[in-house]
């Protein structure tokens, strides 16, 4: 009886063990737009957190607040300023951050993520929206064209250096975002 007891005890406290024993994950975005996850508050960290407490969210009116955190493109400069953002950090996986990989394979991403590398690696030398080609070239950190129209269908990038190149891209729309695909 008294093994049956103990056995019961036991169980019951292995059951409550994991639960105890998980902490709280704090999901924040440090001062260079890079998440952060961690078991100490944003705060902590000189972050901001990535889901604000509702009393916040409330209190924050169009003229002052905290700063609204960095959301997807929802436009196409907003895109184009985002890649211009990627190179200049010669980062691909804030390009790739950018990419719509809906419907690939694991070894088409790869293939894809080392193009994007490549790219990032050279000197961006112009940037396009649309699907006229480039007539001349444009400093790649200036604003786009005023005539630009808002409803641009792909993005163009030229890179310079020994393997200049050049991407096009398409760019979708999902869930309100825009977000870039390679143009087969």
């Amino acid at each position: 009886m008294r093994c049956t007891i103990f056995l019961w005890w036991l169980a019951l406290l292995a059951c409550a063990l994991p639960a105890h024993a998980q902490t709280t994950v704090h999901r924040c975005i440090d001062a260079h737009g890079s998440p952060v996850f961690s078991d100490q508050p944003c705060a902590t960290l000189a972050a901001t957190p990535v889901q604000q407490p509702a009393a916040a969210r409330s209190a924050a009116g169009p003229t002052g607040g905290p700063v609204p955190l960095q959301r997807c493109a929802a436009s196409p400069a907003a895109l184009r300023q985002h890649v211009i953002d990627a190179f200049a950090a010669r980062d691909p996986n804030r390009l790739a951050g950018l990419m719509l990989w809906r419907g690939y394979g694991s070894h088409a991403a790869v293939g894809d993520i080392r193009t994007l590398d490549a790219l990032v690696r050279a000197p961006l030398i112009g940037i396009h929206l649309g699907d006229e080609e480039e007539t001349e070239a444009a400093p790649a950190t200036s604003a786009p064209p005023p005539t630009q129209t808002v409803d641009a269908r792909s993005l163009q990038v030229r890179t310079g250096g020994a393997g200049g190149r050049r991407a096009r891209f398409e760019i979708a729309r999902r869930a309100g975002c825009l977000w870039l695909r390679f143009a087969g």
